[in-house]
């Protein structure tokens, strides 16, 4: 399967934008991309949970300044306006007790990491 393959991991601001932005500009150019939300990334997509990350940097706190729009905004958008897919971490749904009914709607499912990685083999891997 080719296209690009982005791991979320870090819960900042600054890798979530990042990574949003970079999942919002290849799909809308055409390309394939699938995000895979674990580790401290993952509670951002859950109902209720904050879309408002932490900044971590001078960048990020300037970004907050700047009304820059939210990485969970942009998220939408790739998956709107193009072939983007968020997969959720099966992984950290167990450990947090999360089912997919507890995701936000732009989440298309549950995946394990194995699987993941099978369907990037031979893609772009991005991390963040």
């Amino acid at each position: 399967m080719a296209g690009m393959f982005i791991i979320c991991l870090n819960g900042d601001r600054e890798h979530l934008q990042f990574a949003a932005m970079a999942a919002s500009v290849a799909a809308v150019t055409g390309i394939d991309v699938h995000v895979f939300l674990s580790m401290n990334a993952f509670p951002h997509f859950i109902k209720g949970h904050s879309k408002e990350a932490p900044a971590s940097g001078v960048l990020g706190k300037k970004m907050e300044e700047h009304k820059v729009p939210e990485f969970f905004t942009i998220f939408e958008q790739a998956v709107e306006l193009g072939d983007a897919k968020i997969w959720a971490c099966s992984m950290a749904m167990d450990v947090m007790g999360v089912t997919e009914e507890d995701l936000e709607p732009i989440v298309a499912g549950a995946m394990g990491l194995t699987k993941f990685f099978s369907d990037a083999e031979g893609a772009q891997i991005l991390t963040f």
